[in-house]
């Protein structure tokens, strides 16, 4: 078996073992518990309303059309997919343990398999070099999207896992209230965003930090320090997603 063949495997073993936990997690549920039941336990500011998390059924296409991409003819000897190794089906396994650590209540671990996915998923876009690299239509679709979606939205999910763990443990922030620190959060991942579109140019990203703070805004709207920076952090978001696509057009 190629190397090539073997890493292509890997990957969409990987998919596979990834979407069916996340399927069981709601359908089961592991150890009886829904996933945003559990999250609903914490009164935490940094999280969005229900609905948000729908963005899951894009990230499962963009995964599916990862995988069956690779193995298309002309993409077996595609210089990024062999750069890119096995850390797409690294973070795969990531994310399924996150699931387990998260249903069985071992908050303080699933902080670690989260950053370990969010640094997975960070050198593997590097490594594809996304937004810098310049290619066909198809891969874009299928390659750079999914990955600036999926980095995207672990990025938040990050913030929201390590506030509900600070919760959890009945951290007092400093004596800094939580509305406060939810706020700062907001304006932290904002300035990557404008990161993103000022190096990357990467609409993807953006527009799931954008679907973020909407989702988040509506959510804590009883709390007005948060969701209007929430409301900001959106209308900035907005702003540097229709830059960054201006610019990608012209270029």
């Amino acid at each position: 078996m190629s190397k090539n063949l073997l890493r292509q495997l890997a990957n969409a073993l990987s998919v596979a073992l990834a979407i069916t936990v996340n399927i069981l997690a709601s359908t089961l549920p592991l150890n009886g518990q829904n996933t945003g039941e559990i999250s609903d336990r914490f009164q935490v500011y940094f999280v969005p309303a229900g609905y948000v998390f729908a963005i899951w059924g894009v990230i499962y296409i963009g995964w599916i059309a990862f995988a069956v991409f690779q193995f298309l003819p002309k993409q077996q000897e595609n210089p990024r997919l062999q750069n890119l190794g096995y850390l797409f089906a690294l973070s795969g396994i990531f994310n399924a343990a996150w699931l387990f650590c998260w249903h069985y209540n071992q908050f303080g671990l699933s902080v670690l398999f989260m950053l370990a996915l969010l640094g997975t998923l960070i050198f593997s876009y590097l490594k594809l070099d996304v937004g810098r690299t310049t290619v066909s239509a198809v891969e874009r679709w299928c390659v750079d999207i999914p990955f600036s979606v999926y980095l995207g939205w672990i990025t938040v999910a990050t913030v929201a896992n390590i506030t509900s763990y600070l919760y959890s443990i009945s951290w007092n922030g400093f004596g800094i209230p939580a509305q406060v620190w939810a706020a700062i959060m907001i304006a932290v991942a904002s300035l990557l965003g404008v990161l993103m579109a000022l190096s990357r140019r990467d609409s993807g990203y953006l527009f799931v930090l954008l679907w973020s703070f909407i989702g988040i805004a509506v959510k804590q709207a009883e709390s007005p320090l948060v969701a209007n920076s929430a409301w900001a952090a959106s209308a900035l978001a907005l702003g540097l997603a229709v830059y960054s696509i201006i610019l990608r057009r012209r270029k």
